[in-house]
């Protein structure tokens, strides 16, 4: 059975911070355990769905942020996917729970977890990630009232497999509206329609996933949204290796830096 004590591995990683912000990251980890790498295909363990530098995008833009990332790939477990693998995007092309195939459609597994497999995977990655973000909201609602929790994502701007034609650089993800204040979403959207050199969509392909649609009830005090970025917007090529280019990087960490200080902003004005 898996088991990410026995490799030393931590499941999650959580910087706390003290400002409402919390920022979580639930697909840019690349671990895999031994007995995962072993059942994938040589294709898939190129872990080419990865959101890649995630992390690296979102470093030091926002003071006192608290940060959940999940350290394991969306292949072990979709983190932000429903605990019972029911569907995001019901009649649209996905991946599931635990993904049978890439973003491109092809096949991940040479021998594919059963139920049982994904039943401990679920418990042992899938909810200590979710416990921690939980955990977190708690704690800064008990501080500040309210919560913004915001979902960092990127994802390749050409899949036909899953939307078609090329995705804007930033896709804003409200849960068509329901999941944040409607002047938290106004204010993140102004500044990505202001940007220069940049499309930005709100609730297009990606309206949010688990983690936006779960947590986000204004009304409790928590808003939360997604943010997916063609990667485009900042890597050299949307193709191994996957490196970054420090230009288009500059430039984005800039945006992204006035879309959490609007949205942070639109987050004190409601009080």
């Amino acid at each position: 059975m898996l088991d990410w004590r026995s490799a030393g591995m931590t499941p999650v990683t959580v910087v706390p911070g003290s400002s409402p912000l919390i920022l979580s990251q639930p697909h840019s980890g690349t671990w895999l355990p031994d007995e995962v790498r072993a059942a994938l295909n040589e294709d898939a363990r190129g872990l080419i769905d990865t959101d890649w530098h995630v992390s690296e995008l979102y470093d030091g833009l926002a003071d006192d942020a608290t940060i959940v990332r999940a350290n394991f790939s969306r292949y072990v477990i979709d983190a932000n996917r429903p605990p019972d693998g029911a569907s995001l995007y019901p009649g649209q092309n996905t991946t599931g729970l635990v993904p049978m195939s890439d973003f491109d459609g092809r096949p991940i597994w040479r021998v594919p977890p059963n139920e049982v497999g994904i039943a401990h995977r679920l418990s042992l990655f899938h909810q200590a990630y979710h416990a921690a973000i939980e955990g977190e909201i708690a704690r800064l609602r008990a501080l500040h009232g309210h919560v913004l929790l915001y979902d960092c994502h990127s994802i390749r701007s050409q899949i036909p497999f899953l939307f078609e034609g090329t995705l804007p650089d930033l896709n804003i993800g409200t849960n068509g509206g329901a999941s944040c204040a409607l002047a938290i979403e106004r204010a993140i959207a102004d500044v990505c329609a202001r940007a220069e050199g940049f499309t930005s969509v709100l609730n297009g392909r990606f309206k949010g996933g688990w983690t936006t649609r779960h947590y986000g009830h204004p009304d409790t005090g928590v808003n939360a949204f997604q943010m997916e970025i063609a990667q485009r917007a900042y890597l050299e090529r949307e193709a191994p290796p996957f490196a970054l280019c420090p230009r288009k990087t500059a430039v984005l960490r800039a945006i992204l830096g006035d879309c959490l200080a609007a949205a942070t902003a639109a987050l004190g004005e409601l009080k």
